[in-house]
């Protein structure tokens, strides 16, 4: 007798996850198999999809991970090396000649329909994916990989923009866009807004976005059409300008909103959020200067830290004066500037110049009295630097302030807590570039790197449905902190990581004796498993019936 092993792990659950929304008949939908191939595109594209979430592997070597987990138990190993790079590459450039739009669009309606997310509020934001590899030859169809602003800090490396929509509801994502390298973010929200418009058949949702969409083009687009709109009022407006600068000379402030909430950074500690309803925009729409604790906290912190830098970078220009590269005032103050950077502004510093001379003897030998003489002049620098504490007094003045505006006739509180969860959407590209890994991407075109990223706004979705329903599931049974984390240390908010490695372990057990089974056996399912499962609404038959050919999706 001889013990066969076959891995199942987490893939039975996202499967289930993905059954749910019908993902493998939409694909089947939109990029049919017209070729009549072995393979469906949309069976390729699933397990894409599931290898975005577990494993992200390359290409070339998707064959080899699913080698752990296809041909079930008694099967002979085939059909993992059916899943070769060419099959995968032919898979993407059928998705990438698909209506993805549509395709996006009917996922989206079915992930409402299925899980009830609430649409009320939408956040909005874009990140840069970065690239490894010249790309020299552009694709008319596809965006334009390029230079640009390059949020990952790689400027040498070529980029997509990557827009997200996310609803306030379990920060699920529910489209994406992508933009050449170098598209400014103020052009992309007014065809973002209308299409979202779209998909929730609705107008007048709340569209929540950074200081880029602060644009009376774009706000008063959004406004006559219906729409509501929370945003960053950027700094150069003229009336964020004007305001501070009031505030910075002392003008005192009325608080006429406040609210607390619990302090993320420091246990047992709450952060203030005060609001003060400021002047109008040319618009009408108000501004609503808001002040936090936690944010003034940081600013002041981060200046501090600045200037020690600073004053250690002097402390060293200071000491090799007169010396090499520090000779003459056009050098020292050229290193000055660069010593106390966006300190400069609090920092009274003086250069101190000290001239001599002396009589230097004119050729050489030796002094007679018919030797000449000349004049030399010689410059000396001294350094010396003081805190301008009056300066940074009033900087201090408008630490932790910043300015929203809005349309939604909500209360200000109500605003402040609707923006507040912005950082939600910063966390989901988080998600994306580590968890999911998708930067720095390597592909060989842009076609095909346009249809992987759809599958990863697929993954990133799936990803977002799991947390989504284990921690609205642990409210609701009053189940504070599970035991997921390694050394089952516990966690109150599962995270799409510590579910997936909870279920390593999982597997199928069978016991061959004369080439045949005599029996299948699952192992590892324990009972904080099932737990999970229960909390995920996923039936433990799931994994308990598994047979062999369980990874297929049904197509009809």
């Amino acid at each position: 007798m001889n013990t066969k092993i076959k891995s199942v792990e987490i893939l039975p659950l996202v499967k289930y996850y993905m059954d749910a929304l019908g993902l493998a008949r939409l694909f089947d939908r939109f990029v049919p198999n017209s070729n009549g191939a072995e393979i469906a595109p949309a069976q390729v594209l699933c397990l894409l999809v599931m290898n975005i979430m577990v494993s992200s592997k390359p290409l070339y070597r998707v064959e080899e991970w699913l080698h752990d987990y296809l041909d079930g138990v008694t099967e002979e190993p085939l059909e993992a090396a059916k899943y070769n790079d060419d099959r995968l590459g032919r898979s993407l450039d059928q998705l990438f000649a698909a209506d993805r739009g549509s395709l996006q669009a009917a996922l989206s309606a079915e992930a409402i329909r299925v899980h009830q997310l609430e649409t009320n509020v939408i956040h909005n934001d874009s990140t840069s994916v970065t690239f490894l590899g010249a790309y020299e030859t552009p694709d008319a169809q596809a965006v334009t990989l390029t230079h640009g602003y390059n949020k990952d800090h790689r400027p040498d490396c070529k980029q997509i923009v990557f827009g997200l929509n996310i609803t306030a509801d379990g920060d699920v994502p529910l489209s994406h866009q992508l933009y050449d390298g170098n598209q400014a973010d103020v052009t992309t929200h007014i065809p973002n807004w209308q299409q979202l418009r779209d998909l929730l058949d609705q107008e007048d949702f709340i569209y929540v976005a950074d200081s880029k969409l602060c644009s009376m083009e774009n706000l008063n687009t959004i406004a006559e059409h219906g729409g509501r709109y929370i945003t960053v009022v950027p700094r150069n407006v003229r009336e964020v300008k004007g305001f501070l600068q009031r505030v910075r000379n002392g003008e005192a402030l009325v608080w006429q909103h406040r609210d607390e909430v619990p302090d993320s950074r420091k246990r047992g500690a709450m952060q203030t959020y005060r609001i003060h309803v400021g002047e109008a925009m040319d618009n009408g729409a108000r501004i609503l200067w808001v002040h936090s604790t936690g944010k003034e906290r940081l600013e002041r912190t981060a200046r501090e830290q600045r200037l020690i830098k600073a004053e250690q970078a002097l402390e060293r220009l200071a000491s090799g004066l007169n010396q090499r590269q520090l000779k003459t005032r056009t050098q020292i103050e050229a290193a000055l500037k660069k010593a106390t950077g966006a300190v400069g502004a609090f920092l009274a510093v003086t250069l101190e110049e000290t001239r001599t001379s002396e009589q230097v003897q004119i050729g050489r030998g030796r002094p007679g009295p018919h030797t000449r003489y000349k004049e030399v002049e010689h410059v000396r620098y001294q350094l010396q630097w003081q805190r301008d504490e009056a300066e940074i007094a009033r900087a201090q003045r408008t630490d932790g302030l910043f300015p929203l505006t809005d349309n939604t006739g909500l209360d200000p509180v109500e605003v402040l807590r609707t923006y507040k969860h912005q950082p939600y959407l910063e966390k989901r590209f988080s998600t994306k570039k580590s968890v999911l890994n998708v930067a720095p991407v390597f592909l060989k075109t842009p076609s095909r790197i346009e249809a992987m990223l759809c599958l990863y706004f697929i993954a990133l979705m799936l990803v977002s449905l799991i947390e989504r329903r284990i921690r609205l599931d642990m409210k609701t049974a009053h189940i504070e902190r599970l035991p997921l984390r390694p050394g089952r240390m516990q966690t109150k908010a599962p995270t799409w990581r510590t579910i997936m490695d909870s279920f390593h372990g999982v597997h199928l057990a069978s016991i061959e004796r004369s080439g045949r089974v005599i029996q299948t056996t699952l192992k590892g399912l324990t009972a904080l498993r099932q737990q999970v499962l229960a909390l995920l609404k996923v039936p433990i038959d799931i994994y308990t019936s598994l047979r062999d050919g369980w990874w297929r999706f049904a197509l009809e």
